[in-house]
């Protein structure tokens, strides 16, 4: 089966399939055709991709020749829809899937990478791909021109000695990075002590917010000292750096704490943080929407849900949650969740878990309880 004809197999399930979401997109294209014209015998190089949507990067490489390849996905959907990208077009077994470490990236000669939203999760890319890969690695960063910035260049040239922008193609374009920088070693997981929470929080660079504690977390966390307290188990759910866990399992020792993000990164860190509170009896997981969780097993669910995707304000990641700690929760069992005021969550939470009050708001954000029917 030749490239484009793997390409015109894939699609995104598990994730959300609509007519105007694609699984292959330009910068896919840009960055595997890029591939074979800097390394045009595939077979032999040792290839690392890092946050393939739903497997284009990976099974193009393949189709096109590649042996040797080795990926890392933060997202647990995007895992998922590789998997079954690869079962689909006949080449499950053609890749390795790993943690972000220096182990990924060593000896590689072809790194191929999405564009990060964050600025440190390429730098944390970049350190790892510069400490570990062979020294004559080539890394192609792509993005959509409108999010690709001069501080990506920055990000790049403190790990490499040539970083060079492609020119533009159907709106999207490469960084080519080339001559990994001696001595350069990874930074992450970072950590910064917070005084307000008296608790040192750490992040990978991927992690949303990084090291900071966003203020809808700071007026959930305060608002937990009234949560449920009967309670015996209780989950952070989509617990990115594991802020809310550990402020739960500190100030009830008797409390049994389960944290899920589907995001490796927010996973990684989230333990960092905990281990750091010596707070290590909190279990985390890698897991979407809480699915490997019994029904109706936890007293109390806590959830600081996203509500950005790019820069539209969005209900669904939120609503996909907010089912989740329903079907989680014990009847009588309660969701504490924080939202901004702008978004239409009330109505949503009293259909999908039960009736809801209002906890706490300030002029930006509202916590509310949510108690199970």
């Amino acid at each position: 089966m030749t490239p484009d004809e793997v390409l015109a197999r894939l699609r995104r399930e598990p994730d959300v399939e609509a007519p105007d979401l694609v699984a292959v997109d330009a910068t896919d294209r840009l960055l595997l055709d890029t591939a074979r014209e800097t390394a045009p015998d595939l077979a032999r190089q040792r290839v690392v991709v890092v946050d393939d949507a739903y497997g284009a990067l990976t099974l193009g490489a393949v189709a096109a020749g590649a042996r040797d390849v080795r990926v890392h996905q933060d997202l647990l959907v995007g895992e998922q829809a590789l998997a079954r990208n690869a079962a689909r077009t006949g080449l499950a077994g053609a890749y390795g899937s790993g943690p972000l470490t220096a182990e990924l990236f060593d000896g590689a000669t072809l790194v191929l990478a999405k564009a990060p939203k964050a600025l440190d999760a390429l730098r944390e890319l970049t350190e790892l791909a510069a400490a570990a890969a062979d020294p004559a690695v080539t890394v192609l960063v792509g993005g959509r021109v409108k999010h690709m910035t001069h501080g990506m260049n920055d990000v790049l040239g403190a790990g490499f000695t040539e970083v060079s922008a492609s020119l533009a193609r159907q709106k999207s374009r490469l960084l080519v990075a080339r001559g990994p920088r001696p001595g350069v070693r990874s930074s992450f997981p970072r950590c910064r002590h917070d005084d307000a929470l008296g608790l040192d929080v750490c992040a990978h660079g991927a992690a949303f917010a990084g090291t900071r504690v966003d203020d809808g977390t700071r007026l959930l966390a305060a608002a937990l000292e009234d949560a449920a307290p009967e309670a015996r188990t209780a989950l952070d759910l989509g617990c990115g750096t594991g802020v809310l866990a550990a402020v739960l399992a500190r100030s009830r020792p008797d409390l049994t704490v389960t944290a899920t993000d589907q995001s490796a990164a927010a996973v990684a860190s989230a333990r960092a943080t905990l281990a750091r509170g010596g707070l290590d009896r909190v279990r985390v997981l890698r897991d979407d929407v809480a699915a490997t969780l019994p029904d109706a097993g936890t007293d109390l669910v806590v959830c600081n849900p996203p509500f950005h995707l790019g820069a539209a304000v969005v209900t669904a990641a939120a609503d996909r949650l907010f089912t989740a700690a329903a079907r989680v929760l014990r009847p009588g069992g309660e969701l504490w969740a924080v939202w901004n005021n702008r978004l239409p969550h009330r109505a949503a939470l009293r259909r999908v878990v039960g009736p809801t009050r209002t906890a706490a708001h300030d002029r930006r954000f509202t916590v509310t309880v949510s108690t199970r029917r």
